[in-house]
């Protein structure tokens, strides 16, 4: 908790310190929803089709801040909506924002194709991360040396993972891993350096230059796939403005749904 209060300040501190203004975006018409980089593309995918139907909508996701930084935007007056992967605290909670869950993203595993491999049971995977094979030979691939990537301590993919998926839970990540600081980072490590393997919320986009692996069989897309972290959008209701509700609203509706599915995540009921 008190990691989180911390980055929380930074966070707060560097939107300051840019100038980060809620009301001069209000004032233009602009409306950025900041805050984790899980999901993203599912959330750039659902403003651009608001945009379709909202010509007059200007609605921005920019780069990751973080749960945290979305939190402590939202929480200051500093944005109207942010995005989060995580649950809020109940102190995050009493301060007044409202949390609207919109999508389930599956926890993916995904390597450089260079590995030759498409799946790895459970105990491939936990002897991966935890250091005790290091060459993909090992576990059926290619003559290479792994290279993991990993995320930090309080990262949604990673905490996910170890609610979710076996042997996670007091799974001690081998020291000799990466340790990328946001979603983009990690995929972009292992699209581009050879033997690398990293996890992160599944989208099809992942699809793209990389591996995404089935884990003991089963797709990251698939019923039953063990690891999941949940995307929601949050708010405080008197700073809510009219753009904000329609968009709040519409990552709910029929055709939102669809684009969510499409995507390989999984809508909220």
């Amino acid at each position: 908790m008190q990691n989180r209060s911390l980055a929380a300040l930074y966070v707060l501190a560097a939107l300051t310190f840019y100038g980060f203004s809620a009301p001069a975006a209000a004032q233009s018409g602009n409306l950025e929803i900041v805050g984790t980089g899980d999901g993203i593309d599912v959330l750039q995918a659902l403003a651009a089709e608001f945009r379709k139907d909202e010509k007059s909508a200007q609605i921005e996701i920019p780069p990751s801040i973080g749960s945290g930084g979305g939190i402590a935007a939202v929480g200051s007056g500093k944005a109207i909506v942010g995005r989060i992967a995580r649950k809020l605290s109940s102190a995050e909670g009493a301060t007044g924002i409202v949390y609207k869950p919109f999508a389930r993203l599956p926890s993916a595993f995904f390597v450089n194709p260079s590995s030759g491999i498409k799946s790895l049971d459970t105990k491939q995977l936990l002897a991966v991360y935890s250091g005790d094979v290091t060459n993909w030979k090992e576990v059926g691939g290619a003559d290479l040396r792994i290279r993991v990537v990993r995320r930090e301590d309080a990262d949604s993919t990673l905490t996910g993972l170890r609610a979710g998926m076996p042997g996670w839970k007091d799974l001690a990540i081998t020291d000799k891993s990466k340790t990328a600081t946001t979603t983009q980072e990690a995929i972009e490590t292992v699209r581009g350096v050879p033997g690398t393997i990293g996890f992160g919320p599944f989208s099809r986009t992942l699809e793209k230059g990389m591996t995404v692996l089935k884990v003991d069989g089963r797709y990251p897309s698939d019923p039953q796939y063990p690891s999941s972290v949940e995307l929601a959008l949050i708010y405080k209701e008197p700073m809510a403005t009219p753009q904000a509700k329609q968009f709040i609203d519409f990552v709910t509706t029929p055709k939102a749904r669809g684009i969510i599915a499409s995507m390989g995540n999984i809508p909220v009921q």
